[in-house]
């Protein structure tokens, strides 16, 4: 029993992990080489992505929200660093790796300056009092767009390599929905907790065979990116060991320009993990998080965002909206296991090789995984209107018009940068083209924009009940409901010194 217990939790470990490697991996590829590094400095900073984000787990899990959610690498971070990367004083730069040294500082003093925003919402619990203004209602369409806004990531990167892609999200499927209750070994559910790790090894190993047999040697580089496993030389570029520490890229640069551009990245952070702590909370049988728990948690997100900035992980961080899906798979809400994860990824970011082993799967995988998790997200989000009256034409439209916009405005600002090199705001004020793109980039935040003003202002007061306000606002305080005791206390009596307020 007790050796069923250990590869259960072994198991567990290792999907928290392999999970986290997707973004991690990514959005180095896709900056490093922009800001002139090589493929040594792109191993470098994935190590350190996953070294800062298993600590800010570890500090989220014990002192933030409390919650099993896993905190990593965010895309919302991307345009403002764009914007760093253009700047022309470091276009100017020469010698690549010396742009690249010069880029980074200039990103990890902008990570610091825009961490000291999150931080004060947080811990003055400002962020606290604007979430009195939501609802389930408001609510719903936020969460639906924190799984939605992300489908770029999902199918039209498993059509990049349908072979591997179309298997994966097809075993996936069949393992955790078609067989969850069989029962190979008598006291584990496997196919219904394990199917993610399951069905990544089988898959990876299935994309080695074909990469070893030659089956991609002649087919289109974008092709070779996607599906081959010896891509990006990142196995051979990473060293045995290698322990990341701060300012290891040296003394961060300032610039006002690029902190007021970055600054408008912890504001989509701050929305898109509100969204995914209230879907944390859904799927891991737990109260809503009461406005107080909330602020503490975007309060340790900020002291986050200064420690990537310090260490030099080349983006911010954000609720890892995979994992949270991942609750729901595999419906296992253990803040234990997500603490010991971040253990796991703290050690492993220091072996190189390893690490770079595992960053070999071909994303189409984790694209293949992100069709069902992110889909699970969104769903829970649709779940908060079952506290709404939707048979009110009023909430039908906030309902509705929050969805559609949420979808409909950041697609115009991608295809505008995808078309013309730059977003739709652009203007002579660099920062200022930053900080408007960045917030209408961002599907969360421009559906909750929507729908939090028109719930606001349209017909409040005789709207309360079919807002769901008679549900939702015995969870707004930390003492409107007995369970908020069990989910959010502090650990190490500490609740003692740090009373909720």
């Amino acid at each position: 029993m007790e050796m069923l217990i250990s590869l259960s939790l072994t198991k567990h470990l290792s999907n928290n992990y392999i999970l986290m490697l997707g973004t991690t991996v990514m959005i180095p590829s896709i900056l490093v080489p922009l800001m002139g590094g090589s493929d040594g400095d792109k191993i470098r900073v994935i190590q350190t992505s996953l070294f800062v984000s298993g600590i800010n787990t570890l500090l989220q899990a014990l002192f933030g929200t409390r919650l099993p959610a896993v905190v990593g690498g965010s895309f919302a971070y991307v345009i403002p660093i764009l914007y760093i990367i253009r700047d022309s004083a470091l276009q100017r730069i020469p010698d690549p790796h010396e742009r690249f040294l010069q880029t980074m500082r200039a990103i990890q003093g902008a990570l610091i300056i825009a961490s000291s925003l999150q931080i004060i919402l947080g811990y003055s619990q400002l962020w606290g009092l604007f979430s009195r203004f939501l609802s389930p209602l408001a609510m719903a369409p936020v969460i639906g767009l924190v799984g939605l806004g992300l489908f770029e990531r999902g199918f039209p990167a498993v059509g990049n390599c349908v072979e591997i892609g179309i298997p994966m999200l097809l075993m996936l499927i069949g393992l955790s929905q078609y067989l969850k209750h069989y029962r190979p070994f008598r006291d584990i559910p496997i196919f219904e907790r394990f199917p993610v790790l399951i069905c990544v090894t089988v898959i990876w190993i299935y994309s080695l065979i074909l990469t070893a047999g030659g089956a991609y040697n002649n087919r289109p580089i974008k092709t070779q990116d996607s599906c081959r496993t010896d891509r990006a030389n990142l196995i051979s570029s990473a060293p045995w060991f290698k322990f990341p520490y701060p300012l290891q890229w040296g003394a961060p640069t300032f610039d006002a320009g690029h902190a007021v551009a970055m600054m408008a990245a912890v504001l989509v952070s701050l929305t898109e993990s509100t969204g995914a702590y209230m879907a944390a909370s859904r799927l891991a049988i737990a109260t809503p998080p009461p406005a107080y728990v909330l602020s503490r948690g975007i309060g340790w997100q900020g002291i986050g965002v200064l420690l990537d900035g310090l260490f030099g992980t080349g983006t911010g961080s954000t609720v890892s909206v995979e994992n949270v899906g991942l609750l729901g798979l595999t419906r296992v809400g253990s803040r234990r296991v997500v603490q010991i994860s971040a253990g796991f990824m703290i050690f492993f970011s220091t072996l190189g090789k390893f690490g770079a082993v595992f960053a070999s799967i071909p994303f189409p995988i984790f694209a293949a995984l992100y069709c069902v998790l992110f889909g699970l997200v969104a769903s829970v989000g649709i779940s908060f209107l079952q506290f709404t009256n939707m048979n009110s034409m009023r909430n039908l439209i906030i309902t509705g018009l929050s969805l559609f916009l949420g979808i409909s405005v950041p697609q115009y600002f991608s295809e505008t940068l995808s078309s013309s090199g730059h977003g739709p705001v652009y203007t002579r004020a660099g920062w200022f083209n930053g900080f408007l793109n960045t917030i209408f980039f961002s599907p969360p935040t421009v559906g909750l924009i929507v729908s939090v003003f028109l719930d606001n202002t349209l017909e409040v007061e005789k709207s309360k009940k079919d807002r769901g306000m008679p549900w939702w606002v015995k969870f707004r305080t930390f003492r409107g409901d007995n369970r908020n005791e069990e989910f959010y206390t502090l650990p190490f009596n500490l609740n003692k010194f740090f009373p909720p307020t």
